[in-house]
């Protein structure tokens, strides 16, 4: 049974998507929900599983192509036997066509990466894929033979050894990784940005962590860290200055009356925002929960455009890194973003007296068409109440 394998339906506010990894060869057999692909939109990484015991008989998109919603990519067939004689009968079909040229055409964008990069000829390698095409495993077989090969007894030229030494890669960028630069680009040039710096005492926090994490995590399951803090910190003056919560479409601010704030997340592919929904209703261990989620979801892959869709706000930890500093750049259409950076012992002025306490940088990013300087500064100063004193955020205060 023939079975079209189809890119799955796209969000409504994504247009396209790109065929980001096959994780099958044609004719190999899989199992029912093996993953197929990944595909890759400007938001999230979508896999698309096998729907039966089968195998790929014919590939219809190729890694680097960009396809719609529901575009057919692979032709599946259910049962090994019959996957096997419509494979095998492809290949015969297609030998003649690809003995005859090998041309850049004929090659996968991965396998075109890996020729370039070696430096090796598409002729040199012997084809293994359906109608003798050559797959990116021919290639690294290729290039492992190369090296392990004695070398030739004929004197080297003498350049050939520092140049050997000097070498560059090219890649092509990801979906993501163009989406991020060109969001980037627009923040920058389509917003009047200005950041604004404060500081933080953190050992009020600190010293509630160290008195109450036992028994925060033996009843709550999870342990009790800054995040939470942060996010109800920023939650609370939120509620006191709706600017920064607010938004510019077209010609109208657009004031939310809900809270839901970005985690600027760190994943393999690139930076993303997913969101946590309706803050101001969280306890902190519902926080540091589902900060964890996304965080975990985000490392796998699993996000989805509903995880990163919308936002009022975005929190931004680049103190995790080991920064003492920055400028973070807004994440559009919001007005302002906050930026936490590393806690780190410094001697401070205490009624008169010098003590070493944990300092931490705030930075707080935001559009002056929309926040003005009273607005930003005093924004920034009640997160610094608020955390160095969180009873505050008991009595709200």
């Amino acid at each position: 049974m023939s079975i079209e394998i189809k890119v799955p339906v796209l969000p409504e506010s994504v247009a396209d998507a790109t065929i980001a990894t096959w994780h099958v060869q044609a004719g190999e057999q899989v199992s029912r929900d093996q993953i197929l692909v990944d595909i890759e939109t400007d938001k999230v990484v979508l896999e698309v599983v096998a729907p039966e015991d089968g195998q790929i008989a014919k590939f219809l998109a190729e890694e680097g192509d960009t396809v719609l919603g529901e575009a057919v990519i692979a032709n599946f067939v259910a049962g090994a036997v019959a996957g096997q004689e419509v494979t095998k009968a492809e290949a015969e079909a297609a030998a003649p066509a690809a003995e005859a040229e090998e041309t850049s055409d004929a090659l996968s964008p991965s396998v075109r990466r890996l020729i370039a990069e070696h430096n090796i000829s598409a002729s040199a390698v012997k084809g293994t894929g359906v109608g003798g095409r050559i797959t990116k495993e021919d290639v690294e077989a290729f290039v492992k033979k190369a090296k392990a090969a004695p070398a030739a007894t004929s004197a080297p030229a003498p350049v050939a050894a520092p140049l050997a030494e000097r070498s560059e890669k090219r890649v092509p960028m990801s979906r993501l990784r163009k989406t991020i630069a060109n969001r980037l680009l627009e923040a920058k040039n389509s917003t009047a940005m200005l950041t604004t710096f404060n500081e933080v005492n953190m050992k009020p926090i600190m010293d509630i962590r160290k008195q109450y994490q036992e028994i925060f995590e033996k009843r709550h399951g999870i342990r009790l860290g800054f995040m939470s803090f942060y996010v109800k910190a920023v939650t609370e003056a939120l509620k006191r200055f709706p600017e920064v919560n607010a938004s510019i479409d077209g010609d109208e601010l657009v004031y939310h009356n809900y809270f839901d704030i970005s985690i600027a997340v760190s994943t393999p592919r690139g930076l993303v925002t997913p969101v946590l929904r309706d803050t101001d209703k969280m306890s902190l261990a519902d926080i540091e929960r589902n900060v964890r989620e996304l965080a975990l979801k985000g490392r796998d892959g699993k996000l989805t455009v509903a995880d990163m869709t919308g936002g009022n706000f975005t929190i931004t930890n680049g103190g995790v890194f080991g920064s003492l500093m920055s400028t973070p750049i807004l994440n559009l259409p919001q007005s302002a973003i906050l930026g936490m950076h590393a806690i780190k012992d410094r001697p401070m002025a205490v009624n008169g007296q010098v003590e070493i306490l944990p300092m931490m940088y705030l930075a707080l990013s935001y559009d002056h068409r929309i926040v003005d300087g009273r607005e930003s500064v005093g924004y920034l100063v009640a997160i610094k109440d608020f955390l160095e004193d969180p009873t505050r955020l008991l009595l709200d205060l």
